[in-house]
């Protein structure tokens, strides 16, 4: 079956549009300013998932050439490459393509670095594209909504759907939780909207059993957390430092087990690259290089940056003299 391209995106955007307009959030608009809306090609591919109100009431003022913010949009442009072809794609070529295609050709540490490293990858390949769509949309003068926020500095499940591609996690929230009844009825029929929520949302990214089971991980995740706050009695344990460590090492992990099955291309893939975390240490880890852990550790280690720090880069960037910029831009 051939795809339009972009399919998931504009499929979204355009039930957004209806749904908007029947409940009377959004006016409609004319068919060339929806065309525009459902077509707008920066971020056509991979998102963000731009709702219409926040995209069309931008398209009734006119754009002015000379208020356009080229510093924070070449700089969005230049960090999503870096990520795109520095992180993403070195940790692809050089580990993850290769100990998923057969993992049971290798050891147990490569097997557990590889689905670290396509943790990184994906967040990289994700959050890069969506950099470099929201600074397109800025040189052409308008504004997306962001769509990361450091997600495996998460410390519960709900906390990474929070900050991982945080249009699609609203999307999902309010055009099917919420339909579903969301959180407003019995404790069990909230179980089973967040189940299906994510259910639902592991089938978008692909027609297969394993994105199914991915959605599932996160729907257990998300209920298992849901109930445990619900309980009868239940105290809020102290925010200590190594609790706040414990947590975020834990919500990794569980994440990571699940994206194993987002990126096998068969269930029983997926569980050999689980199986194989048991079963082969101390052999030969050749893949297992510097670089690799390198990519990692910054991948990673990035999104513990503190939160002013990309916005005070871009402040410094854009005082720069245009030369100045483009001498940073090429290096």
């Amino acid at each position: 079956i051939v795809l339009p391209v972009g399919i998931s995106f504009f499929t979204f955007m355009a039930i957004s549009y209806v749904v908007d307009a029947y409940r009377g959030d959004f006016k409609p608009t004319s068919l060339e300013k929806f065309a525009v809306y459902l077509s707008f090609f920066p971020h056509l591919v991979a998102g963000p998932i731009v709702r219409p109100g926040e995209l069309i009431p931008q398209l009734d003022t006119p754009r002015n050439p000379r208020r356009v913010d080229t510093s924070r949009a070449f700089y969005l442009i230049a960090t999503g490459l870096f990520k795109k072809v520095v992180i993403a794609n070195f940790l692809a070529a050089n580990i993850v393509d290769e100990v998923f295609a057969a993992p049971e050709q290798h050891s147990s540490l490569e097997i557990l670095i590889a689905t670290y490293a396509y943790a990184v990858q994906i967040y990289a390949d994700f959050s890069g594209y969506t950099d470099i769509a929201i600074g397109i949309a800025l040189l052409l003068g308008f504004s997306f909504p962001q769509n990361f926020d450091s997600p495996y500095a998460a410390r519960s499940i709900q906390d990474f759907w929070r900050r991982w591609h945080m249009t699609l996690s609203r999307w999902l929230r309010d055009y099917v939780y919420i339909p579903l009844g969301g959180s407003r009825k019995r404790t069990l029929l909230t179980y089973r909207n967040l189940l299906l929520t994510m259910l639902i949302g592991g089938l978008w990214h692909g027609a297969g059993w394993t994105f199914v089971v991915w959605g599932g991980i996160h729907g257990v995740g998300l209920t298992l957390e849901h109930w445990r706050k619900n309980r009868p009695g239940y105290v809020a344990p102290a925010d200590t430092r190594r609790r706040r460590v414990v947590s975020r090492l834990i919500t990794f992990n569980i994440v990571c087990v699940a994206w194993v099955f987002f990126r096998a291309d068969s269930f029983a893939t997926a569980m050999d690259m689980l199986t194989g975390l048991f079963t082969g240490w101390g052999e030969a880890s050749p893949l297992v290089t510097g670089g690799v852990l390198l990519a990692i550790a910054v991948g990673i280690g990035s999104q513990y940056l503190p939160a002013r720090f990309p916005f005070a880069v871009m402040e410094r960037f854009g005082r720069l003299p245009v030369a100045g910029q483009a001498i940073v831009l090429a290096l």
